[in-house]
């Protein structure tokens, strides 16, 4: 006689179903984000463009992060009509996962740094999240376990599934995204995209795709002072830990499971006052507002151009616009808070509006 299990449980399966309806609905209501052209002088034969991730609903690159996190666990059967999502973040895909849990009519907690800007921490309130906030930064991965346990609720591991989670073969994630904007552009394939690594699941996500459609386009992750990326990228120990980062949503202190090195072509260390003198400059040049980590990808981008032009390459450049100025306005948008964090970013400015008259990068300012 043979034995069996039945854990079938259909009104379980038609919630999952409900739920997943109501997540790619979302996706469905909102029309692909923008790809936005940053002046450079015509002679140079270069184009830069800037992928606006801060027109999702939830105003961030992580609104994409946070639906493939939700449907991958509601496909996997960890997320049920009880259950508690946990989630470990420095803000912005806790914002926008707590939009998510809000959608389909779940509790969601968000263990955070005590340092994490108010701006994200009132919208994370304002979608319905509650916030769990911690002293010490690597502490977060251990109390969001501890929680999950305790409510018997779903730590969704933004940074060991990030890389998971997203199909990086296609289904319109951002790297199919960028191409398929890109084809009527004059150079349609770009020479490099330039993104931060917060999860890596961005990176690993485009890194893929490039060589899974035979694309020469080369991947830059640029890195913020204080975390761990960079050094696990340059001696190849993916143990290494470092202080952390005061760019909020890039670079950890921890190398993260969701980091893929193997699918990057450059890593760029970017000192925390060139990301926030990019970040005002751009604002300067666009008259868009952006975010920290948009600060870093747009010095990364500045260096790369810079040694183009220097070969004589004539070519395209693609980065993203992570998410806007206002979530950081009494922080990197605040000329008192950089004084008090002895951030002066006066001589990395310089550079970058020289940068737009020359062509040039210089070499002679400290790095992280």
């Amino acid at each position: 006689m043979s034995r069996a299990v039945d854990r079938c449980d259909p009104g379980c399966r038609e919630w999952i179903a409900e739920a997943i309806r109501k997540v790619e609905a979302d996706a469905n209501r909102s029309a692909d984000t923008h790809l936005h052209v940053f002046p450079l002088p015509p002679e140079w034969g270069i184009d830069l463009y800037l992928k606006d991730e801060s027109v999702h609903p939830t105003g961030s690159l992580k609104h994409r992060l946070a639906r493939s996190l939700f449907l991958y666990g509601l496909a996997n059967g960890w997320i049920r009509e009880d259950t508690t999502i946990i989630e470990a973040s420095s803000g912005s895909t806790a914002v926008s996962e707590a939009y998510f849990a809000r959608l389909v009519g779940l509790p969601f907690v968000a263990v955070m740094p005590e340092r994490t800007s108010p701006e994200k921490i009132e919208l994370i309130e304002f979608y319905g999240g509650r916030c769990h906030l911690v002293t010490d930064p690597s502490a977060i991965y251990a109390e969001s376990r501890r929680l999950a346990r305790e409510c018997g609720g779903h730590f969704m591991d933004q940074f060991t599934y990030a890389e998971r989670a997203t199909d990086w073969r296609g289904n319109n994630n951002i790297a199919e995204s960028i191409f398929e904007q890109m084809r009527l552009e004059r150079y349609p394939e770009p020479s490099w995209i330039v993104v931060g690594a917060g999860t890596g699941g961005t990176s690993a996500t485009i890194g893929r795709y490039v060589r899974f459609r035979r694309f020469q386009t080369r991947v830059a992750v640029v890195d913020p002072e204080g975390s761990a990326f960079f050094g696990a990228f340059e001696d190849g120990d993916l143990d290494r830990t470092a202080a952390g980062s005061r760019i909020e949503g890039i670079g950890r202190p921890r190398v993260e499971p969701s980091f893929l090195p193997s699918v990057i072509d450059r890593m760029v260390r970017v000192p925390d006052a060139a990301s926030i003198a990019a970040m005002r400059w751009t604002r300067e040049v666009t008259g868009r507002g952006v975010g920290g980590s948009t600060g870093t990808n747009l010095w990364g981008a500045a260096e790369l151009i810079a040694e183009m032009r220097a070969r004589g390459e004539r070519g395209s450049v693609v980065t993203l616009i992570c998410d806007g100025a206002e979530r950081y306005a009494g922080t990197y948008g605040s000329d008192a808070w950089l004084a008090a964090q002895g951030i002066a970013v006066g001589p990395y400015a310089e550079a970058l509006r020289a940068f737009l008259k020359t062509g040039e990068m210089p070499v002679d300012l400290p790095l992280a």
